[in-house]
């Protein structure tokens, strides 16, 4: 067994640092000059250093093991892949509104970013919003997620990305135990799968079709338990000298990009250890070893050791001594260049021998993979070490069907030589894109700039529009030769400044997107709110209408709208009438745009965050209502303390109760006892703490006659028992205190309460189409003598559940804790999710 020796491959200034990291504290080296440590030349030299790549696979956004793949991408220069299979699309937002495919746009933008700063290659298995492969929220079953996301289409997407990217070693972030989300199970078992699979020329032939070749993964690593670890190593305890981090540390700032999601900690400079099992290997026996690197080749040199042909073990010799001459020269970034350049030569020149000369067997297929990947990592690093910066301005990035646009492409040469035979070739999303570079000079002095512009057209007849989850649609080629050899550069827009984008003439926005309309009026009367934003470059004028229900009729029938200018909005608001038919069933109205002779019918939504950029939510312009049987006083007045991770007050005020949103002054020292119910939004007390310093006014209303209903907490949301009037505590860990399954049965506890008989008559159908889940977070203990549970439900074959709704009277009022999750029921249009709430709502006056 050949024993993995340490290399490091790191100049005398970086054995200084060391030392000083030693003892200075981890902030003030943080503070060290950028020109001390030259982070992004290290980053772009430190992959030279080995062959071996890395694989780690997970369900969802955070799911990647951070601080193991700090260690091995940044710490070891390991050619590091994250692959996840959804977006995070279920989950809550920690920062906004946005949820479902919006929140999936923000959460991948921040997946994106967590990668960048760890040199990470990402790939994400849904491949489009509303893609089979979604999050559909908590699953505690692998076999529920794989039958919703469908196995053979997540399988065949797995096995297709492992072959395109050839790791040496896999590994799933979590194991496949009972106590883990069915989603992070389901990734677990398809990646133990592929390790025989994605070798198997039998499984998806059409592979090799594409000119994808099987592909054995090496080694096969599970996360260790106490029982099953194979090798135990410390990535933590010492500050790495360029970084000014230890690498758990790198994965924690990585981590805090996840902001959607609340993630990211400060941690102490400290011993941190990996546990793995080796589970399965292609290498050698299973068992103990001494590093994650045994029985692989770890570079170009090693590698050869297990070629025949001897001219090429010398040239891959040769090759890896002139990658470490590369290394061994940071920080003089004039050597570095110089010696990378070398290296691309020669490098090229062996792609090209071995072409003209295989080798036998796979063995030429795999050394050919592995030069290609060191050719793309040395011209990156040449980039980087020459000081050549290529970037690409879009100004406000905004096409429209059949416009042009005018971009540029700046070439800064802050290297020591001349750059000769520039080049600039278009990467455009399809062949109905068009670009035309205009005329520039193909040669550069050292400390000049090149600007090169270019009208790019897009297409004037395409129905697709601005598309998340795919490359930039105009990007540009950029290659010059540099020392004699040529050096490409893929030129794209920061995605932090700039958004490339092709979107309709006119972007509509609805308010409200959805709703319901109430069976016990007719007809019913909605208004809809439609902002209009013109994407043309410059005046425009059309027309807008609705596309209406038999029966149904809007004032004003249609609006006419006029612009004078790129992105001026207008507000259009119609007022529909429902026919006196309505009844329980779905309906939907189209909002249709004409403009110069052209028919658009899309929402444009833009979301934009500091940490991500912006992107654009591009949907269909279509109004959804559901016809729902809904009672109520609208005299009743609700006061509503808004979280910013729900929209139920907003679906309430549509629905027709009496709802004011609740200011931090009106907590202090507003009147309460004007309303009549006070609704708490889904994690309040994380979110407003306001409400947490005003509680005790909130249980005072309640004790002189006052009725609150309080929606679920995390333990970790500043909850504390004395919140509640009476101890009581959301159950913890909070994985274990949920029911998933959005059909498990309920159970009546009391059928005759009146929460269940009025305003509306709650019965089993009102449970029909939930989605996502039931209850989230149930108490785990309550005041039994003082709470009255109201229903028992239970994912299958588990122990129900009793605390979803528990009412209790205090002094001369009542409060309400829910578990159900009624919120998402609401802003799904599920009937019976708004008949509860009413319910919830109207208590204490029904049941007087």
């Amino acid at each position: 067994m050949a024993v993995r020796k340490p290399r490091f491959g790191i100049s005398v200034l970086l054995v200084l640092l060391l030392i000083v990291s030693l003892v200075i504290p981890a902030g003030a080296f943080a503070q060290v000059q950028a020109a001390e440590k030259d982070v992004e030349l290290w980053k772009a030299l430190l992959p030279l250093d080995t062959v071996v790549s890395f694989m780690n696979t997970g369900a969802h956004p955070d799911d990647e093991q951070s601080a193991l793949l700090a260690y091995l991408s940044l710490g070891k220069g390991v050619r590091s892949i994250s692959l996840i299979a959804n977006r995070g699309e279920g989950g809550q937002n920690e920062i906004g509104k946005e949820l479902f495919n919006a929140l999936g746009m923000i959460r991948t933008r921040e997946l994106e970013e967590a990668a960048k700063l760890l040199n990470l290659h990402l790939i994400l298995l849904s491949e489009k919003p509303d893609d089979p492969i979604f999050d559909f929220g908590f699953s505690k079953s692998p076999e529920e997620t794989l039958q919703k996301w469908g196995e053979e289409i997540t399988y065949e997407r797995l096995i297709r990305r492992i072959r395109e990217t050839r790791p040496d070693i896999v590994m799933p972030s979590f194991l496949d135990d009972p106590s883990q989300h069915g989603h992070h199970r389901a990734i677990s078992q398809l990646t133990q799968k592929a390790f025989e699979d994605a070798a198997n020329p039998k499984v998806f032939p059409e592979h090799l079709k594409r000119g994808l070749q099987p592909w054995q993964v090496k080694k096969l690593y599970l996360p260790g338990t106490a029982s099953t670890t194979t090798l135990k190593f410390n990535i933590g305890g010492k500050v790495d000298p360029v970084y000014g981090l230890t690498y758990p540390q790198l994965g924690e700032e990585s981590r805090k990009y996840h902001k959607s999601q609340g993630m990211g900690r400060d941690l102490p400079v400290a011993d941190y250890y990996v546990n793995l099992q080796l589970a399965k290997s292609a290498v050698g026996k299973i068992g103990a070893e001494q590093t994650i690197f045994d029985n692989l080749p770890y570079d170009f040199r090693e590698y050869g050791e297990k070629v025949k042909d001897k001219k090429t073990k010398v040239k891959l010799s040769q090759l890896q001594a002139q990658y470490d001459a590369a290394i061994k020269s940071y920080p003089n970034h004039v050597k570095v260049t110089q010696e990378v350049q070398k290296a691309l030569k020669s490098t090229r020149e062996l792609i090209k021998d071995l072409k003209k000369h295989p080798l036998a067997g796979e063995q030429q297929s795999d050394l050919l993979y592995r030069l290609q990947v060191k050719e793309k990592q040395l011209e990156h690093a040449s980039a980087v070490a020459s000081r050549v910066k290529a970037s690409l301005d879009v100004s406000d990035g905004v096409w429209t069907p059949g416009s042009a646009k005018n971009v540029t492409i700046q070439i800064q040469n802050d290297s020591t030589t001349n750059l000769a035979d520039i080049q600039v070739k278009p990467v455009l999303a399809n062949k109905d894109w068009k670009a035309k570079i205009k005329a520039f000079k193909h040669h550069l002095g050292n400390g000049d700039k090149l600007t090169i512009s270019a009208e790019v057209k897009a297409p004037a007849n395409s129905n697709t529009f601005y598309e998340p989850y795919q490359p930039s649609a105009v990007q540009f080629d950029v290659s010059y030769k540099l020392y004699g050899e040529t050096v490409t550069q893929r030129v794209s827009v920061d995605p932090l400044k700039q958004t490339v984008a092709l979107l309709p003439d006119w972007g509509l926005l609805l308010t409200p997107e959805s709703g319901i309309v109430n069976t016990e009026k007719k007809p019913d009367t909605k208004k809809v709110t439609v902002q209009v934003t013109n994407y043309l470059q410059g005046p425009s004028k059309g027309t807008l209408e609705l596309q209406l229900p038999e029966g149904w009729k809007a004032e004003p029938s249609s609006q006419s709208v006029e612009f004078q200018k790129f992105l001026e909005s207008k507000n259009v608001t119609f007022t529909i009438t429902t026919s006196a038919e309505i009844s329980e069933k779905n309906y939907a109205v189209p909002v249709v745009a004409k403009v110069n002779g052209k028919t658009f019918s899309k929402q444009v939504q833009t979301i934009s965050y500091p940490h991500i950029g912006k992107v654009y939510y591009v949907r269909d312009a279509k109004a959804g209502f559901t016809g729902v049987s809904l009672k109520f006083n609208p005299n009743r007045k609700i006061g509503y303390v808004e979280s910013g991770f729900d929209n139920v007050s907003n679906a309430l005020k549509e629905a027709g109760l009496n709802v004011h949103s609740l200011t931090e002054a009106d907590l202090k020292s507003g009147d309460l006892s004007q309303y009549d119910t006070i609704v708490v939004g889904i994690r309040a007390y994380l979110s407003r703490k306001d409400l947490l310093e005003n509680n005790q006014r909130l249980l005072d209303y309640v004790k002189n006659g006052g009725h609150v209903v309080m929606q679920y907490h995390k333990p970790s949301d500043n909850w504390k028992q004395e919140l509640a009037p009476y101890p009581l505590i959301p159950g913890d860990p909070p994985i274990n205190w949920r029911v998933t399954d959005e059909n498990a049965p309920v159970t009546f506890l009391d059928p005759n309460h009146s929460i269940i008989k009025g305003p509306n008559l709650i019965t089993s159908k009102d449970f029909d189409n939930w989605v996502q889940e039931r209850a989230v977070y149930f108490p785990s203990t309550w005041d039994e003598q003082n709470y009255k549970p109201l229903f028992s439900m239970a994912d299958p074959g588990e122990k129900p559940f009793t605390s979803g709704v528990l009412v209790a009277n205090y002094g001369k009022g009542t409060y309400i804790y829910t578990s159900l999750v009624l919120y998402r029921q609401i802003q799904s249009q599920v009937p019976g999710g708004y008949r509860l709430m009413v319910n919830l709502i109207e208590h204490p006056y029904q049941s007087s």
